[in-house]
């Protein structure tokens, strides 16, 4: 099983802001963005979309995969839980069925 993967905006603190002792707003002036987004990154209010992951692959000497990838993590595991209170009923099965009761008519 899968363990509860970091948010992109842990891992771009962790990575890079500490080690670097980046600034919020050094950091946000070279990205050309605002500090309230990218705080809303790092405090994991915001996630990585595919310009935000160009824009920190070019800064950090990433790809830009890596960073929508740990997004999709994130959000994949945040909503792990929820499919079971969702109302989805299983089409493979649906479909499994239908078929096998075709072929024997």
């Amino acid at each position: 099983m899968m363990h509860n993967p970091p948010h992109p905006g842990e891992v771009l603190k962790e990575l890079y802001f500490e080690p670097l002792l980046l600034s919020v707003t050094e950091a946000a002036h070279a990205l050309g963005i605002t500090r309230k987004t990218l705080s809303a990154i790092l405090n994991k209010r915001s996630g990585i979309s595919p310009l935000m992951a160009l824009k920190l692959s070019t800064a950090f000497d990433t790809t830009p995969e890596s960073w929508l990838e740990l997004q999709n993590q994130y959000d994949l595991w945040q909503e792990r839980d929820q499919i079971d209170h969702l109302n989805i009923k299983r089409l493979f099965s649906f479909v499994t069925n239908r078929s096998a009761a075709a072929v024997s008519l």
